[in-house]
């Protein structure tokens, strides 16, 4: 599976996102992100969070990389866009961009790769085909 769409999610800085160097702190890009996911999970798979749980699934970050590039600021808008770029039997990994819309500037980009789990077990488990199918858009 290589064509997976991208989704976009736009949001704001609030002022408890800034760090003592007057910019948004590094651990919040990562909330962004995950932030955008939950919400694109319901309005573009049609799965939201809650039924993923009503099911018994969980997605785990197992591994992470960002890169910033330039630092968003108190009240910047900002896009993150997300996008799967591979699914494998127990996990998928999904890219990320966040754009500054102020200056149409890249501020961040990166990728995460999730796990997905037995809620009641905590153990990784093989990815149901009717959700490998939901995400194949």
């Amino acid at each position: 599976m290589s064509n997976f769409k991208k989704f976009k999610t736009n949001h704001k800085v609030r002022p408890d996102d800034i760090d003592m160097f007057n910019h948004v702190h590094n651990s919040k890009y990562l909330d962004y992100v995950l932030a955008a996911r939950y919400e694109q999970m319901e309005l573009y798979y049609g799965m939201s969070m809650e039924k993923f749980l009503e099911l018994g699934y969980g997605w785990v970050v197992h591994k992470v990389h960002i890169e910033y590039k330039r630092p968003l600021q108190l009240s910047d808008t900002f896009e993150v866009e997300t996008g799967i770029v591979d699914i494998t039997s127990r996990g998928c990994k999904v890219e990320f961009t966040i754009t500054n819309l102020k200056t149409n500037k890249t501020s961040t980009i990166g990728w995460f790769y999730f796990i997905m789990i037995n809620l009641k077990t905590g153990k990784s488990i093989s990815i149901p085909e009717e959700v490998v199918k939901l995400y194949s858009i």
